[in-house]
């Protein structure tokens, strides 16, 4: 009696996987995901547009089971990365700056082609502080990863979390 009161109960376990994404795998299965080029007029770090491109391919894939497609995808990303940009955000007593603000804007056109009603033309941004008294250079690629992070995150959930 015990050895089938558990082996029911073992049968019976229901698996919950929470990823954020509310999409109806029977209509879409497939994403598009044009090139980001990075158009910002301020300035241009090489390596940030191929980091950007790979991340918003990289959160689709891992967070849904949609498949990615070159054209004509029922799911489709295109944009451009429209500003990266440093400025100076504290003074100290000595005038000299203490901090420092890194930012970063994205420029995102969505097309839903099976439920259009969902398209957007957005821009999403993230920026970060550092250290003034540090370089760029020695904090940027670590900046720019978080940043490229959050934007993406916020996309995904513009996109096809809808919650």
């Amino acid at each position: 009696m015990v050895v089938s009161l558990v082996a029911i109960l073992s049968a019976c376990s229901i698996s919950y996987k929470f990823n954020g994404s509310s999409i109806d795998y029977t209509k879409v299965q497939t994403v598009t995901f044009e090139n980001f080029p990075n158009r910002s007029a301020a300035f241009v770090w090489g390596p940030m547009e191929s980091m950007f491109n790979t991340q918003l391919q990289d959160i689709f894939m891992q967070q849904t089971r949609l498949k990615q497609v070159k054209r004509n995808g029922h799911l489709q990303f295109s944009g451009e990365i429209t500003n990266y940009d440093a400025r100076n955000k504290g003074v100290g007593s000595d005038g000299y700056s203490t901090m420092a603000e890194l930012t970063m804007t994205v420029k995102v056109s969505f097309v839903n082609t099976i439920n259009p009603s969902e398209n957007f033309d957005q821009s999403f941004s993230a920026s970060r502080d550092y250290d003034a008294s540090q370089q760029m250079s020695a904090v940027q690629e670590d900046l720019v990863t978080q940043m490229i992070k959050e934007i993406c995150e916020q996309i995904f959930n513009a996109s096809v979390a809808n919650w």
